[in-house]
């Protein structure tokens, strides 16, 4: 995996309450931000979701059994 530099702000308290509790910080940064898209990007596809619902629809259930096999045909 490509890394990328990125700076950003953080308050100097903070920043230095976990210099003293020997946070690795860009490991700590790396974590946030993953998380944070995992959860943006499940929120937009549970919107997305809520916009459109799947809803049953009688060509798949044809296709499927097509594809499985009728039960009836053997």
């Amino acid at each position: 995996m490509a890394n990328t530099r990125t700076t950003f702000t953080l308050d100097k308290g903070l920043a230095e309450q976990a210099r003293k509790m020997q946070i690795n910080s860009s490991a700590a940064a790396r974590d946030g931000f993953a998380t944070a898209v995992r959860r943006t990007l499940a929120d937009a596809d549970r919107a997305a979701y809520l916009r459109h619902p799947e809803e049953p629809n009688d060509f798949w259930d044809q296709a499927q059994a097509r594809a499985w096999g009728d039960a009836d045909d053997r």
